[in-house]
């Protein structure tokens, strides 16, 4: 059995107001985010963190498009589309009634342990028209990477002087290649559909990982053979020694429990996704 690394989704939005500043002090291991007692439980090895670019080109970190949330769940105690709004609204506006905002990725950054590695995940460039779970080429890739330059470029530029170990993912190849044409900092496709498609991807840009979602891994009672039986680009045996042959990880999300993250560990994946930190039994 592996020891899988720890990330932290969305800053384990299980026990945190999700992609907050408060989240990644919980993730850091410094205080509960309710009580402000001091944490006593495992660090995660990684935060994962979601940015989206406000109307004034900020960067900030945030899942959804719709300050709402997704069908207006109440996500934040504000409306509208975060890239259709100002850096001060969206900054103001109240996450799950936790008395926090909706941060900048650089306040983020700033309060999360060097030795802590971050995955930020491009969410959205600020547009609706987007083309996920898809492998492209030619113009279409060309076209999709123009699309999400000029974001990648600010999220690049935020990024630099901090310490961090930083990953890359995204949905949308045109991000990745993005990341890949301005930077030598590694990337991972986030696969939702097609295995193949993101083992494709992965090739295409030299990426360091795939993340799969964990009825994608073989060997756990969680595969959902239907869905993606043939889609581990034709090796129905080793579908993880694929990507590992090719020298990539494996991360898988969103894992929920312990019984799910010590099948995953048996079944050899290199990271777990997870909203709780006690999802790795010590």
């Amino acid at each position: 059995m592996t020891d899988p690394r720890l990330f932290a989704h969305r800053g384990f939005a299980g026990e945190a107001p999700e992609n907050t500043v408060a989240a990644a002090e919980w993730v850091a291991g410094d205080v509960d985010p309710t009580t402000a007692a001091v944490s006593p439980r495992r660090r995660a090895d990684w935060i994962e963190v979601d940015v989206v670019p406000t109307a004034d080109g900020d960067v900030v970190v945030f899942h959804d498009a719709d300050l709402s949330g997704r069908d207006g769940r109440g996500l934040t105690d504000a409306t509208g589309l975060v890239w259709e709004t100002d850096t001060a609204t969206v900054t103001d506006a109240e996450v799950l009634d936790s008395g926090e905002t909706v941060p900048l990725l650089v306040d983020v950054l700033d309060a999360i342990p060097p030795d802590v590695g971050v995955n930020v995940e491009l969410k959205n460039p600020g547009r609706r028209d987007l083309r996920p779970d898809e492998k492209l080429a030619g113009d279409a890739l060309a076209e999709r990477t123009a699309v999400w330059r000029p974001f990648v470029e600010r999220v690049l530029a935020v990024t630099e002087g901090f310490g961090h170990d930083l990953l890359f993912s995204s949905f949308c190849e045109g991000a990745l290649a993005a990341v890949r044409e301005l930077s030598s900092l590694p990337v991972a496709p986030l696969v939702s559909e097609s295995v193949a498609d993101g083992l494709a991807i992965a090739r295409e840009h030299d990426a360091a990982a795939i993340h799969p979602p964990i009825d994608a891994v073989r060997g756990t009672p969680f595969f959902d053979a239907e869905r993606f039986g043939g889609s581990w680009d034709g090796d129905s045996s080793d579908p993880l020694g694929v990507a590992h042959a090719e020298g990539r990880a494996v991360n898988v999300w969103t894992v929920e429990t312990w019984y799910e993250a010590d099948r995953l560990a048996a079944a050899g994946v290199d990271g777990i996704v997870a909203d709780y930190s006690a999802v790795l039994r010590e």
